[in-house]
């Protein structure tokens, strides 16, 4: 038996929405702001296939996602079809002189005995601030692009 772990994390960006999108939804980029994110690869025959590494020193996982809702500038959802069972969305929200909010919400299944474990544990206090790290990177990297044009 599993349950299913919730994480959500936002990040203000002051770069333009079109920017912002255009950056995080080139799913092959996402290694150089998601710390644990190894590789991730687009299947040239369905482009809306990906194959993800994630690799944290002791752990290594691998799945097959599949991106199952895309709003430009608003949305990109996703849901894992093979390996390590995860879901989740990137929302994009557009604000006015040129700022943008980015909000990842990741769901992931993980044993009961551990899910105990993790609820409310310090595991899952490393997990959420590993992914507002995460953004942190994002938002520097947008910022950096946005003012360098």
């Amino acid at each position: 038996m599993a349950n299913w772990l919730e994480h959500s994390v936002h990040v203000d960006v002051e770069a333009p929405i079109d920017l912002v999108w255009a950056l995080w939804s080139d799913l092959e980029q996402m290694p150089q702001w998601m710390k644990w994110i190894d590789s991730v690869e687009l299947l040239a025959d369905q482009p809306e296939m990906s194959r993800w590494k994630l690799a944290s020193g002791v752990w290594e996982f691998t799945w097959l996602s599949r991106t199952v809702k895309v709003v430009p500038h608003q949305i990109l959802q996703w849901e894992s079809v093979d390996g390590l069972p995860n879901r989740g969305a990137i929302r994009f929200y557009g604000h006015q002189q040129g700022r943008s909010t980015v909000k990842m919400t990741l769901a992931y299944s993980v044993p009961n005995v551990l899910a105990k474990f993790m609820e409310n544990g310090w595991l899952r206090g490393i997990v959420d601030s590993t992914l507002q790290a995460d953004l942190e990177r994002f938002r520097k990297k947008a910022e950096q692009i946005a003012k360098t044009g």
